[in-house]
């Protein structure tokens, strides 16, 4: 035999010494077959001399080892998921832009940026030229008053002794009755504007929240309709989401929705409490809002956030935990326990429900595969697969 020849020889034995021990021990990792939605299996093995029953080869106790824990690929009803993102924002129904309701100049500003009031608290004080003016007209309609009641009472007078007709009588009672419904008019609008007295007038906080837009210095000129405050009840905030149309039957007035916050490393859960019935012009789509609790005031306004509400309820024909899935080779597959040995067999996925996903192609209901600790079992094939490579 020539030297040539004898080295090719060698290197084939030892090519086949070292692929029997990797089959011995550890085994290789074939193609499984392709279970379908019709429970059939078809084989797509490439005639490369990897058998159905090859695969990953691990005891009981090395499993028990590793972590790995199995389970059965079973029906279970799922409703999936609806993931949008959003934000926090102010709750539009606790939340008050204030307004000082007379013109004048800002002569106290009691409320800074920020800060918690209750109901009641002062927020402000304005000089106001206008109280001025309105105290002015009820004084007047205050004295029109007592002379229409005295002209009433010597009308009355006269006309009981025969000496006036009954006509001035009449007209004298219909004064006075003019004349209290001007005072009453004016100390309605006093009383609106809750002045302390003088010309100074008092901007109180309508209920218990926090000062999140001041826009008053002392000594600023105001009119009645010049933003003062904007005022918030943070202890109750809103998360705010879009919806698509072809989402909307999955997004119901009361249904709860799941609101994470990545930045905050936070959850928790709300009900939807709007749902709008316009789309936006730019959007279109539909906004939607979740009520969300807010004792600690974490939950910020502009936060962004992710909602997840639950989908329609089906029942899929096989389901496994999602702790089994793994990517392999750019593939989403499962180790799937076959004759004793874990195959990765790709699969093909539906809806994802509290944990466990929804299997449209790749197995048959019944088979057994690794959940919790699967990731040891991708690592063994990776250990294997580099020993093969040498």
């Amino acid at each position: 035999m020539k030297p040539k020849q004898m080295k090719i020889a060698v290197a084939g034995l030892l090519l086949l010494a070292l692929g029997g021990v990797a089959g011995m021990t550890l085994g290789r990792v074939a193609q499984a077959p392709d279970v379908h939605a019709d429970g059939e299996q078809h084989s797509t093995n490439t005639g490369e001399g990897h058998d159905e029953d090859e695969g990953l080869r691990l005891s009981d106790e090395q499993l028990r080892a590793a972590g790995v824990e199995l389970a059965t690929a079973a029906p279970s009803e799922l409703a999936g998921r609806l993931i949008l993102p959003g934000e926090i924002a102010f709750d539009a129904d606790r939340t008050a832009h204030l307004v000082p309701r007379v013109s004048g100049v800002v002569e106290q500003v009691a409320a800074e940026l920020g800060q918690a009031v209750k109901r009641g608290d002062l927020l402000a004080v304005i000089a106001s030229p206008q109280l001025s003016d309105l105290r002015s007209e009820r004084a007047a309609a205050q004295r029109r008053v007592e002379l229409a009641r005295v002209t009433l009472a010597r009308e009355r007078q006269l006309w009981e002794e025969k000496v006036s007709a009954e006509q001035d009588y009449l007209q004298a009672r219909q004064a006075l009755q003019e004349a209290e419904i001007a005072l009453g008019n004016a100390q309605q609008k006093l009383g609106a504007l809750g002045s302390a007295g003088g010309n100074r007038y008092e901007l109180r906080a309508p209920f218990d929240g926090v000062v999140v837009e001041k826009h008053l210095v002392p000594g600023e000129v105001v009119g009645e309709s010049t933003a003062a405050f904007t005022l918030s009840d943070l202890s109750r905030v809103w998360a705010t989401f879009n919806v698509a149309p072809r989402d909307l039957a999955q997004v119901q007035v009361g249904k709860l929705a799941e609101v994470e916050a990545s930045d905050l490393g936070k959850r928790v859960q709300g009900r939807v409490i709007r749902v709008g019935n316009l789309l936006g012009e730019q959007s279109r789509m539909a906004s939607a809002h979740v009520l969300l609790d807010n004792p600690d005031g974490a939950w910020r306004p502009g936060l962004p956030v992710q909602l997840s509400l639950a989908g329609t309820a089906r029942q899929p024909a096989v389901s496994v935990p999602q702790s089994a899935l793994q990517t392999l080779e750019q593939q989403t597959v499962v180790f799937v326990r076959r004759d004793g040995a874990f195959v990765a067999q790709p699969v093909r996925l539906g809806v994802s429900d509290q944990g466990q996903v929804e299997v449209l192609q790749g197995l048959v209901a019944g088979e057994q595969v690794a959940a919790a600790g699967s990731f040891a079992l991708k690592s063994e094939l990776g250990k294997a697969s580099a020993e093969h490579s040498h």
